[in-house]
């Protein structure tokens, strides 16, 4: 039986459900302090609570719902693991070495519809939503990863910026924002958390309505309907008139900057007049938006693509800055490993599928060998 992760409740819901199942409600915040400060394995180390509440928990609620498949580890620092779900599915957590902190990025979906057709993550069509407790516990994952190294290491920044589109998601994972904002638990500041969105509209505008108060970014990726529709199909129902309705909604409402995510694709949205294009459309907003420039890591599947050239960063960067707007080219982590999102998790699975037609070719020739014995 598939238990669901006792890391999906918040402090309130866990001190809602103790009472529900005959326990007390005061054992609410040990349990809390048990998995988020002391980060046990099991309930059966929660040394100071009783063993009927333990049992309890044991019987509905797992603290591992996350096994490691696979970690790959760069030069750099970077380390992705690519995890088992419960159910065999696979998910791809990233944690990156920066200036300001150690960032953890996180899956919200068993692959993505989204459909960007740069994109290693829509390889495979999402089969379904990660619930709250599966997202906490990719940070608990690698935060014990850090404790078993010993060098007093703490997660500081979260990224939802991983398999998936977060705002499809989005009860999940405000619960899972809750959880890891909790003074009590982790205690991440809200100004250390950033969700990344393709752009829906409407759950932009209700992401600003929230209680959140956590960061927000964007993929754009183009300048204008015609380029982004052309590598970004959420464009064609939501063109980026909606999309701007709804970021200035977003800055009214809240006063918060927004983040743009802009991938640069060699001779398709990475000329100067693409810059001047962005510059003119965020002209209004300079003063509370930034933009984030990415170089684009080639992905096999996605021949078509390739990265652009240092001087058409330089130049498209150059230009930003030559219109007030603020910019940045992202710095790169884990290019000496699987660096693009989905790629480790892509590339497991096709060589998963590839492993089974080997095996089921050495089975039809063992049958024929078996046939010309008899």
């Amino acid at each position: 039986m598939i238990k669901s992760s006792i890391y999906g409740l918040t402090l309130e819901q866990l001190r809602d459900w103790l009472p529900e199942h005959g326990q007390k409600k005061s054992r609410a915040s040990r349990i809390w302090e048990w998995l988020y400060q002391e980060r046990v394995h099991d309930f059966a180390g929660m040394s100071d609570v009783r063993q009927e509440c333990l049992d309890v928990l044991a019987e509905h609620f797992t603290m591992n719902s996350l096994q490691e498949h696979v970690k790959q580890e760069s030069s750099d620092g970077t380390v992705k693991f690519l995890l088992r779900l419960q159910d065999g599915n696979l998910i791809e957590t990233v944690l990156m070495r920066q200036k300001y902190g150690l960032t953890v990025c996180v899956t919200t979906q068993v692959g993505c519809n989204i459909g960007c057709s740069f994109c290693a993550s829509g390889l495979i069509k999402k089969s379904r939503d990660l619930s709250a407790g599966e997202i906490v516990e990719q940070i608990m994952h690698v935060q014990r990863h850090l404790d078993a190294a010993g060098q007093g290491e703490r997660v500081t920044n979260v990224v939802v910026m991983g398999i998936g589109e977060p705002f499809d998601n989005f009860e999940h994972m405000s619960n899972f924002i809750e959880v890891i904002k909790d003074r009590k638990g982790l205690a991440l500041a809200a100004k250390r958390i950033t969700v990344s969105t393709s752009g829906l509209p409407d759950k932009i505008k209700e992401f600003a309505d929230s209680s959140l108060q956590v960061n927000l970014a964007i993929s754009l990726h183009a300048p204008n309907n015609e380029l982004r529709t052309q590598i970004m199909k959420i464009n064609r129902a939501f063109p980026i008139e909606q999309l701007m309705d709804a970021v200035d909604y977003y800055l009214e409402k809240t006063n918060k900057r927004i983040m743009f995510e802009y991938i640069l694709l060699r001779d398709v949205n990475d000329q100067r007049e693409h810059a001047a294009e962005l510059a003119e459309l965020l002209s209004s907003r300079k003063s509370m938006v930034s933009v984030n420039l990415i170089p684009y890591n080639p992905v096999d599947e996605h021949s078509q693509y390739q990265r652009s050239t240092e001087e058409s960063i330089l130049g498209f960067y150059d230009t930003l800055k030559k219109n007030n707007i603020n910019s940045t080219v992202r710095m790169e982590h884990g290019t000496d490993i699987d660096a693009a999102c989905g790629q480790l998790r892509s590339k497991q699975m096709k060589n998963n599928a590839e492993a089974k037609a080997e095996e089921g070719k050495s089975d039809v020739k063992t049958d024929a060998s078996r046939l010309a014995m008899g």
